[in-house]
C-alpha cells in the first residue's frame, strides 16, 4: 500500500495530480475530480482542549492525504446539530486531493444539542443553540484549533508532525459552520470595532452562506473581506432555524468586494445538498450532479488559492465550470 512507505506516498499524490493534469495523448487538462484509486490513511481522531476556556474540548475528525510531506490545511466547520463526522463525502475528496482536512466539532451547538431528547424538545433545543453565546464560543474555537495544530506539526512525536503546512490554510463549513467561516476570513460585526478575523486564514468557501438580520448591512459586513471567498447555495436553500432565505444568502456575494469571489447556485439544491441526508420537512429529490459540482468547484478554488496552480485558475475562471454544471445552475465571479 502507498501509506505504508513515504517513498511511495509521494508517488501516488504525484499520480493524482499527474491525472488531474493529463489526457490519454499527454495534453494538459486540469481535472478537479480525478484522484487517484490508491487507499487513504485512516482518519485521525483527536482533541483539543482550550485551557483558557475551563478546558473546553474541541474534538477533530483528520482526513489524511496519502503522502507525509506538507500538505495545505482545511478546515470544516459543521451546521447546527452537527458534528465533525457531517459531510464526509467533502473530506474524503480534498483528502484524495492532497489536502489535511480537519473536521471540527463544536460542543454546545453540535449534535449532542438534541441527541437523546423526545422529539417535540429537539427544535426548541436547536434554536436555543443558534445564539450569540455558542457563535462566539464556535469563532473561538479556530484559532485555538490552530494554534494545536500548529504545535502538532512541530512535535516529532505526533502522528501530524511534519504534515502540515500551516502556511497555506483554508476555511470552511456549512450553515451555522458557514457562518463561523464567515466570521474568521472577514466578515466585520459591529462589536465595538473587534476584528474576529484569523489572519492565518487564506481563503474560504461558506456552504449556505447567510446575511446579518440586524445592526448592520450587508455592504458593511462584507466589504472589506479581503481573501479569496467562495459561496454555495441552492435555489431552494432554507432552514427552520437561523431566519435565512434564498435572498439574504445571495445577498452576501453581491456585497462582496471584486477579486477572487465566486458564487455558486445549484438548481433546487435544498440546505442539506452538503450533507449526506435530507432534513426533516425537505421534499426535493436529490440530484447526484449536485456532489460532483460542489467537490469539483471547491478543489479548484482549493488548488487556485493554496496551491496556486495555474492550470486549475484557468480551469475555474475559465470555461470548466460549465462542463459540470447543468442547466439552471449558475456560477459567478468578480
Amino acid at each position: 500500500m502507498f501509506r505504508s512507505c513515504n517513498g511511495l506516498a509521494v508517488m501516488a499524490l504525484f499520480a493524482a495530480v499527474f491525472l488531474s493534469h493529463s489526457t490519454a495523448n499527454g495534453e494538459s487538462k486540469y481535472d478537479p475530480l480525478a484522484v487517484s484509486s490508491d487507499e487513504l490513511p485512516k482518519p485521525l481522531d483527536v482533541t483539543v482542549e482550550d485551557h483558557s476556556r475551563d478546558n473546553r474540548k474541541i474534538p477533530l475528525h483528520i482526513y489524511l492525504p496519502a503522502t507525509k510531506s506538507p500538505a495545505p490545511v482545511v478546515i470544516f466547520s459543521h451546521g447546527l446539530g452537527g458534528s465533525n463526522l457531517g459531510s464526509a463525502f467533502i473530506g474524503k475528496h480534498w483528502a484524495a486531493r492532497g489536502y489535511v482536512a480537519v473536521f471540527v466539532q463544536h460542543q454546545g451547538s453540535d449534535e449532542g444539542v438534541w441527541r437523546g431528547k423526545p422529539f417535540a424538545e429537539r427544535l426548541p433545543a436547536m434554536r436555543k443553540a443558534a445564539g450569540l453565546d455558542n457563535f462566539l464560543l464556535r469563532v473561538k474555537d479556530i484559532p485555538v484549533v490552530l494554534n494545536q495544530l500548529e504545535q502538532w506539526n512541530q512535535n516529532p512525536n505526533h502522528a501530524l508532525a511534519g504534515r502540515l503546512d500551516m502556511k497555506k490554510v483554508g476555511m470552511s463549513g456549512h450553515s451555522f459552520g458557514a457562518v463561523t467561516t464567515q466570521a474568521v476570513s472577514g466578515q466585520t460585526f459591529p462589536l465595538g470595532g473587534t476584528s474576529l478575523t484569523d489572519k492565518r486564514i487564506k481563503a474560504a468557501i461558506a456552504f449556505s452562506p447567510s446575511s446579518p438580520r440586524k445592526g448592520i448591512e450587508p455592504k458593511e459586513a462584507f466589504s472589506n473581506v479581503k481573501i479569496p471567498w467562495m459561496l454555495m447555495t441552492g435555489t431552494k436553500d432554507v432552514a427552520p432555524i437561523g431566519d435565512q432565505d434564498v435572498k439574504s444568502r445571495l445577498a452576501v456575494f453581491l456585497a462582496l468586494p471584486p477579486g477572487g469571489k465566486y458564487e455558486l447556485v445549484l438548481e433546487n439544491a435544498e440546505h442539506s445538498v452538503f450533507t449526506e441526508r435530507p432534513l426533516p420537512g425537505e421534499k426535493e429529490k436529490r440530484n447526484p450532479n449536485h456532489r460532483r459540482v460542489i467537490l469539483a468547484l471547491s478543489t479548484a478554488f482549493w488548488d487556485t488559492y493554496l496551491r496556486d496552480d495555474p492550470a486549475a485558475k484557468a480551469w475555474l475562471d475559465g470555461d470548466g465550470p460549465k462542463s459540470i454544471l447543468e442547466q439552471g445552475d449558475k456560477f459567478q465571479k468578480k
